[in-house]
């Protein structure tokens, strides 16, 4: 490696770096103390990356180095491995590195004389990151925003099966817990198949979750989806209540079928079908199945369909259909490259954009209109009052996105779930 180092050291010391060509560069703190050096410049014969190292001072170091590092301006993780080093008596200067790589870097940090320091001392430190990152992980590949969406609308629709104040019975939360539980647990195998199967897309879509970044491997993905579908099911099978077994069951096969890459299958390749996938589990299984686990198992009463039921069905397969559209504006990129024909790569960002603000639009207006014919003074006031704001709030935040921005687009289809969100909300005010 041609490289050009200038050390301000004790005359003893010195700073070795070593690669021949690899994936890994290994450098060595020797024998005795540092003062503050500058690396101007390094470059490998096979590539043309730099590293520069900006000298600073630090305090005086005391501690083993055993943790590993992630440098967010690399592309991939870079690990930080230090064995045993001297006790460090002078300032050490070059403490921030900047990393502008896509190449793993291991850097490891030796010399004689350990510290003598007690077991355990980085241990709870080490154990509290690495919980918290692997929480994180874990946060981020559930998609956080289908996990609340599906409790809100599983918690909103089984109170339209409530009746009376006795109807909030040990029985009635204990049915809810059991769906809650289920439906969540089926959420993340849904979610986690899709990462799994959209891997590459991802890499140039959504880079930040777990399987594309590199966090999860494959086998990790499997086990996780595997595991949460299995646990769905046999939770449905134990309790015994058929609408949410059969919602549970259709939930597998449509979330399967839209996601996996095999003959016949992965719907989310034709944008109608796609669309009817997010439409049958939204917008059906979950208003009619979820209030029928509430109606004849918890309750054993007779099926029936009220009003507030209807227009739950009827509003969210509008909201269903938004939702499957506007999902692929941000991505529009991705799923060009890999030949994925969503209506946006068909129609364009803007008029798919417009499109699902005009049906959310007709949605609401549709909701005012069974809000204001409602017999009950109370609820037709809360019901028009709210769905005309969300209306007026929706139409004021469309109007000043920028449609050439992924940011912008991506943040606004946040907020159409926060809209999606305070619909649970009205529902059960409806009567």
């Amino acid at each position: 490696m041609d490289s050009s180092v200038l050390v301000g050291l004790h005359p003893r010391s010195a700073i070795s770096m070593a690669t021949s060509g690899s994936e890994y560069s290994t450098f060595r703190f020797p024998r005795g103390s540092l003062n503050a050096f500058q690396v101007l410049s390094c470059r490998s014969r096979n590539n043309l990356e730099k590293c520069n190292v900006v000298s600073s001072q630090c305090h005086l170091i005391k501690d083993h180095l055993s943790r590993s590092a992630f440098f967010p301006r690399c592309n991939r993780t870079c690990n930080v491995v230090s064995s045993q080093c001297y006790l460090i008596k002078n300032q050490l200067g070059g403490s921030a590195f900047c990393w502008r790589c896509n190449r793993t870097y291991l850097v490891n940090a030796t010399s004689g004389n350990p510290l003598e320091l007690g077991p355990g001392t980085y241990s709870s430190n080490s154990s509290w990151n690495s919980l918290k990152n692997s929480l994180n992980a874990f946060y981020r590949f559930s998609r956080p925003h289908t996990v609340i969406g599906t409790a809100l609308s599983i918690i909103s629709v089984s109170l339209l099966a409530v009746e009376k104040l006795s109807d909030f019975s040990p029985s009635f939360f204990v049915g809810l817990l059991e769906a809650l539980v289920a439906s969540l647990l089926m959420n993340i195998y849904i979610v986690g198949l899709n990462q799994l199967s959209d891997i590459e897309i991802d890499k140039v879509n959504k880079p930040y979750l777990p399987l594309a970044s590199g966090e999860y491997s494959v086998r990790t993905g499997v086990l996780i989806v595997s595991a949460f579908s299995i646990m769905s099911l046999w939770l449905g099978w134990i309790v015994g209540s058929g609408p949410l077994l059969c919602a549970l069951c259709s939930s597998f096969l449509l979330g399967t079928a839209y996601s996996i890459d095999l003959p016949w299958l992965r719907w989310k390749r034709f944008a109608f079908v796609a669309a009817m996938c997010i439409l049958a589990v939204r917008a059906v299984l979950v208003q009619i199945a979820f209030y029928l686990h509430i109606q004849t198992h918890v309750y054993r009463r007779q099926a029936f369909f009220s009003r507030p039921v209807i227009f739950a069905t009827a509003f969210m397969s509008f909201f269903s259909v938004v939702i499957a559209l506007f999902k692929d504006i941000p991505d529009i990129h991705g799923d060009r490259i890999f030949g994925i024909r969503s209506f946006t790569v068909r129609l364009g960002q803007k008029r798919v954009f417009w499109i699902c603000i005009a049906f959310l639009e007709m949605a609401y207006g549709v909701a005012i209109l069974v809000g204001a014919a409602s017999s009950s003074l109370w609820s037709r006031s809360i019901t028009v009052v709210g769905h005309t704001i969300l209306a007026w709030v929706l139409w004021d935040h469309a109007r000043y996105v920028d449609l050439h921005s992924k940011e912008a687009i991506t943040s606004f289809y946040m907020f159409i779930w926060k809209l999606f969100y305070a619909e649970y909300f009205l529902i059960p005010l409806v009567r």
